[in-house]
């Protein structure tokens, strides 16, 4: 696939109490709603609580982000990384730059399966996975430190995963399956509905399971975009640094819509 130029001419533009020579602003055409950076990926059809905190929850943010479906995208064939979902994700990522994003992320850590081939599908910056900064977070680790992750879907954690997502050493990624747990489980089975206590409790007592077993952990990723809420408590329980799906979207945000500042120097 080779890449595609697109014609947008994306603009960064600030309002702000600068001096300007020119009270002209001028606007995209075919563009009405304006005012954020990052269009965000979501599947079709899941049935569970979206509480704040996950990506899909607008509450989680203190910025506007913009979402999209994907027709067709269920649990079942995004887990296993169906190719046949490439032309819908691909179309739905087009959407979103034509309508103003800056940047494009996703609801779920295995879009990364087709990270690759979107940010060459697309002209703006392509983050599907939280599992993209595996690379940036193992450079600021000690050496021989390890990465723990807390996965939804292990088995859905493939070389071609990783590989799309720009992973190309694994040995020092310490991997912990929820799939199996009696209340997490609901998200991926589409049960309706879950005991938020018992999801924390399940997520938590897997954070430390994975820290108490393996020493060298410097740093903890949650891979899924449903983990997010029980952030906080990971870490409060594991002291160490919890990276997730929002810490990568903020930083993805910050870099596209840098501001001026002012100020006393």
């Amino acid at each position: 696939m080779t890449t595609k130029k697109r014609d947008s001419k994306l603009e960064y533009n600030y309002i702000g109490s600068e001096k300007k020579n020119s009270n002209i602003i001028i606007q995209k055409k075919g563009q009405y709603v304006t005012g954020y950076s990052v269009g965000i990926l979501y599947l079709d059809a899941c049935w569970y609580p979206v509480i704040p905190g996950n990506v899909a929850n607008l509450e989680t943010y203190d910025f506007p982000v913009r979402l999209k479906v994907v027709p067709d995208c269920h649990t079942s064939n995004l887990l296993s990384g169906d190719l046949a979902l490439l032309e819908s994700i691909i179309k739905a990522a087009k959407e979103l730059e034509d309508e103003g994003a800056r940047a494009i992320c996703a609801a779920c850590g295995f879009f990364g399966n087709f990270q690759d081939k979107v940010a060459t599908a697309v002209a703006i910056p392509v983050y599907l996975s939280s599992m993209i900064q595996v690379p940036w977070i193992k450079t600021g680790l000690k050496p021989g430190q390890k990465i723990g992750i807390l996965t939804a879907y292990a088995a859905g954690l493939t070389e071609s995963l990783f590989s799309s997502c720009g992973i190309t050493d694994t040995s020092n990624l310490i991997i912990s399956d929820l799939s199996q747990e009696p209340e997490f489980s609901a998200i991926l089975e589409n049960r309706g509905s879950f005991d938020n206590e018992k999801v924390r409790q399940e997520v938590v007592k897997a954070a430390i399971t994975l820290v108490e077993d393996n020493s060298d952990i410097g740093a903890i990723l949650l891979e899924c975009s449903d983990m997010p809420p029980y952030a906080a408590d990971v870490q409060k329980a594991v002291r160490l640094p919890v990276y997730d799906f929002i810490t990568m979207i903020r930083w993805v945000h910050h870099a596209t819509s840098q501001r001026p500042y002012y100020g006393v120097f």
